[in-house]
């Protein structure tokens, strides 16, 4: 495999989650009159259901990875997610919906897990900073087309075709990667199954400073970005009554996060994950500020929020690649464990965190602005702490590839 179908690969993997997110957004309302939710903010466990189950299975993961191999859990989990994705298109009742989304994120939870240990197992450093940038310009394709997908086959059809869609783009990912997916654990990297095998390797990865402390960081950031995933189509559709310019706004987002990443692409070998990440959460904390006293001030309009959205999500693209490669430095050696650790880490707390976010909306985008604003100063101090004061500067080089 070359090394742009290499990317493309990973990219695709990684988009099973944001696809079974994001194309959702468009049809929530319909979702919601055809299952009976009465209160509006219900339906956003339509997509907390799918992120929590896909933050809790990846504990399960990790371990099976690191015993059987990245290549055959993939493609079984894989297989899985296409499986309940036709499963909750026939939900007939709002609990099975949720049930079915859970079980769907459940099986799409070894895409973090693998997505992160097979650029691990092939490159570290900032090299890996860059595949996964690369990698992350994709994966964001899929947030600036899936909302429109949903609206497309909204237009077409009603909205169960949309996880029909979802069950097809996994199983061409399960045969893209059953032709052409060597398998990249190095054979002396495989772990048994064993209690004392799985709790030493927790111990390392929660121990350790570094992985800790920059994992803690990016499922603040995390739960920012849910915060205004879940609260997004009624701060169109209820905040500025423009359900039409969903679609676009939300891709203009997007869009500048792709332009972010492959920035960073270019930049990282340079100047290194540390000081790009951390002049970039300090950009992303500014950006977050003005919107909130914009917001506050009542001068908040579909334009200024797209604006300030764009920024915020670009910088936040400068951020988490980077703060996810200098997580896994320290473990490289149980990539599959550690990742499966820190994804469970991030995802489950950062879905709590945009639940809140998620909820307190109230008509207005100051809740949306205050969580960025909150959950970024939070994301600095525990990056002063790990860093025992000294941001910005980088450590030890890293090599670039393994293999």
């Amino acid at each position: 495999m070359g090394f742009r179908e290499f990317v493309a690969l990973v990219a695709a993997i990684m988009a099973i989650n944001a696809l079974g997110i994001d194309s959702m957004l468009p049809a929530l309302p319909e979702i919601a009159d055809t299952l009976g939710m009465g209160q509006e903010n219900q339906r956003q466990w339509i997509v907390s259901a799918f992120v929590f189950g896909f933050g809790g299975a990846q504990l399960l993961y990790g371990p099976l990875a690191d015993r059987f191999g990245r290549r055959p859990v993939l493609l079984a989990s894989i297989s899985l997610f296409a499986i309940t994705s036709i499963v909750a298109a026939f939900a007939n009742s709002f609990e099975t919906m949720v049930i079915a989304r859970f079980l769907q994120g459940l099986s799409s939870a070894s895409t973090r897990v693998l997505s992160t240990s097979i650029v691990r197992d092939c490159y570290s450093g900032r090299r890996m900073a860059k595949v996964m940038s690369l990698a992350f310009i994709v994966f964001l394709g899929v947030p600036i087309l899936a909302p429109t997908i949903g609206q497309l086959i909204l237009w077409v059809a009603p909205w169960p075709w949309i996880f029909f869609f979802l069950a097809a783009f996994g199983a061409m990912v399960v045969i893209w990667s059953a032709l052409r997916l060597p398998e990249t654990l190095h054979p002396e990297d495989r772990r048994a199954i064993e209690p004392s095998e799985i709790i030493e390797a927790a111990r390392t990865t929660l121990s350790d400073r570094i992985s800790l402390g920059y994992t803690i960081a990016s499922t603040l950031l995390f739960g920012a970005l849910l915060g205004f995933i879940n609260s997004s189509q009624q701060i169109f559709a209820d905040t500025f009554g423009a359900p039409e310019l969903f679609t676009t706004i939300f891709a203009l987002a997007a869009g500048t996060m792709g332009l972010a990443s492959f920035f960073n692409s270019r930049i990282v070998e340079r100047f290194g994950t540390r000081r790009i990440s951390h002049i970039a959460l300090i950009g992303y904390i500014m950006i977050s500020g003005t919107h909130l006293l914009c917001a506050i001030n009542g001068i908040e309009t579909i334009w200024s929020f797209a604006f300030f959205q764009a920024l915020t999500m670009g910088s936040f693209a400068l951020v988490g690649p980077n703060f996810g490669s200098m997580a896994m430095e320290p473990v490289g050696h149980i990539a599959g464990t550690a990742s499966a650790i820190q994804g469970t880490i991030s995802t489950v707390g950062g879905a709590a965190i945009g639940i809140v976010i998620g909820h307190s909306f109230d008509g207005t985008t100051v809740p949306v602005a205050t969580g960025f604003l909150v959950m970024g100063l939070l994301s600095l101090l525990v990056a002063f702490v790990v860093e025992r004061g000294k941001l910005f500067q980088a450590h030890h080089a890293q090599p670039n590839a393994s293999q």
